[in-house]
């Protein structure tokens, strides 16, 4: 299958018949219409912003956050100097929550609002120098999707082949415990990520060319690139050999191709076992660092074994992969205010860890004021709460309405309104990263050398043309002297509260608990 696959993909991608486009979809063909960027070359070097529409900001009072309410509060996110949003799905589906289960690759999820509102926040981003991804789901749609219920109903239906279905339930399979294989009168679907999502069948030009034409819709809109969700799960070949195949890689490259052929366009993929391979040009050119951010937390606690890990980390791993503390997903972890128990020093730690290492940071919204949990749930649902605007224990200012899901659990003392107005508070010292981090090319695309650690403080420098910065991080609760004698020129205070020790060795006193910014001059 896997030889015969090759060859067919490889003949086809760019010459299957339009026929099916017009007849069998009730839709025609995609013509490229490539359009220069709005942005900056380097734009995709500064932070995102991770951001679930439906628990941004509510714009219309019915409990949900829309685009509007996104559009609305840009000012908010160019304040704290963010240069990239990504949005998680935005697509109409089926679940009406997460968005991962899509009935149209091609248009809004109507509580979210109109194709017109989208057109609005890219015009209003791009004015503020923001970029903007969305997330795509290639490996599957929802069981609610035309195609799949055209499949399912009829055997004979042409969408059938667009599926992964087997009249003989197949045997043996696991996958994260449980069967992915879903039985029904008509035979069997594959289901990775669970019955209600089944697998398109990616070995189908027809389904690749559909979901070209569908990239190369939200590109001619102006969309400045994707989040490819789960790529590494494009292509199952067997009970065993179901994982991250060389198709599904090929196939991931594949599509990459062409939504860098729209100039200045980022892609970032979610690869989670293997993200430095994905981070290659011909496969993603970005992929997040999964296995970094379970170790970001550690460290703010002063744990020795995780801090070797952080600053040895991109001393191997590619400078293009994407940094995080937190995600929408609690298999990374809960919110760093719930990692690390309300702590704000440690909090202020790990903030500092990756938003100055190498790689592109993303922040996950609501950790720049430091929002808790969802009071009273539990799972995926605790972590993805309406975002805490303000103090008010009913609405936390998202809505006028009843939010359509429990608040944070901290509203009270952790939301924009109140951090934005505390001098050193967690807002404060976001912005204050990400203003030197937007001002320093070499924090932002610099290169990484003499990671080391010293106790309980880790130290390096980064490079860009002319430019040195030195960063030094001390997660002790004890004050320590950080010997500088090896960093390449005269360290020059930028952010920080060091001092200079009077030693025959060039030392410098770091504080406890405390990030250092420096300048190295010749």
């Amino acid at each position: 299958m896997r030889s015969s696959f090759k060859m067919t993909l490889l003949s086809n991608l760019h010459k299957v018949s339009l026929f099916f486009g017009t007849t069998l979809l009730g839709i025609s063909s995609l013509a490229t219409q490539v359009q220069p960027s709005a942005l900056p070359e380097n734009w995709h070097h500064g932070a995102f912003m991770e951001i679930f529409v439906r628990s941004w900001q509510d714009s219309n009072g019915d409990g949900m956050g829309d685009l509007k309410g996104l559009t609305q509060s840009l000012d908010h996110l160019k304040a704290l100097g963010i240069k990239g949003i990504w949005l998680m799905p935005i697509t109409a589906s089926a679940d009406h929550d997460h968005g991962y289960a899509t009935v149209n690759f091609r248009d809004i999820e109507p509580d979210y609002g109109t194709l017109a509102d989208f057109d609005e926040l890219i015009q209003q981003a791009h004015a503020r120098g923001i970029g903007i991804i969305m997330d795509y789901v290639l490996n599957h749609s929802a069981k609610q999707h035309p195609y799949f219920q055209a499949a399912l109903q009829n055997p004979q239906s042409p969408y059938r082949a667009w599926f992964e279905w087997r009249q003989e339930k197949p045997e043996g399979w696991d996958i994260w415990g449980r069967d992915p294989w879903v039985r029904t009168a008509n035979g069997s679907y594959l289901a990775t990520f669970g019955e209600p999502m089944p697998d398109f069948n990616m070995r189908n030009p027809e389904v690749v060319k559909y979901h070209e034409d569908s990239l190369k819709f939200w590109l001619d809109r102006g969309i400045d690139g994707f989040r490819l969700d789960a790529v590494p799960h494009l292509i199952e070949n067997s009970a065993k050999d179901w994982n991250d195949q060389p198709e599904s890689r090929q196939l991931t490259g594949h599509f990459t191709q062409l939504i860098k052929s729209y100039p200045n366009r980022y892609v970032v993929c979610e690869a989670t076992a293997e993200p430095k391979v994905y981070v290659r040009e011909e496969i993603c050119g970005g992929a997040f660092a999964f296995g970094l951010e379970n170790q970001i937390s550690k460290a703010a606690k002063a744990d020795s074994e995780a801090i070797q890990k952080v600053v040895q980390y991109y001393a191997q791993a590619p400078h293009t992969l994407a940094s995080f503390a937190s995600n929408h997903d609690q298999f990374a972890g809960q919110r760093m205010w719930d990692q690390v128990s309300g702590n704000e020093a440690q909090y202020k730690l790990a903030a500092a860890t990756y938003l100055l290492l190498p790689g592109t940071p993303f922040i996950y919204y609501g950790e720049e004021i430091g929002m808790a949990g969802a009071k009273g749930l539990t799972d995926d649902p605790f972590i993805r709460g309406p975002y805490s605007w303000q103090a008010d224990a009913q609405t936390a200012g998202f809505t006028t309405d009843k939010p359509y899901r429990a608040i944070a659990g901290n509203v009270g003392t952790h939301n924009a309104a109140m951090q934005i107005q505390t001098a050193g508070g967690i807002y404060a010292f976001y912005q204050d990263m990400l203003r030197w981090r937007n001002a320093r090319p070499s924090l932002a695309r610099g290169t990484y050398e003499q990671p080391r650690v010293q106790g309980l403080a880790m130290s390096y420098v980064r490079t860009f043309g002319q430019e040195r910065t030195a960063v030094a991080i001390n997660f002790g609760l004890q004050a320590i002297e950080l010997d500088v004698q090896a960093w390449p020129g005269k360290p020059r205070k930028l952010y920080g509260t060091s001092d200079s020790v009077n030693s025959p060795r060039p030392l410098i006193k770091l504080p406890p608990q405390s990030v250092h910014i420096f300048s190295l001059e010749p």
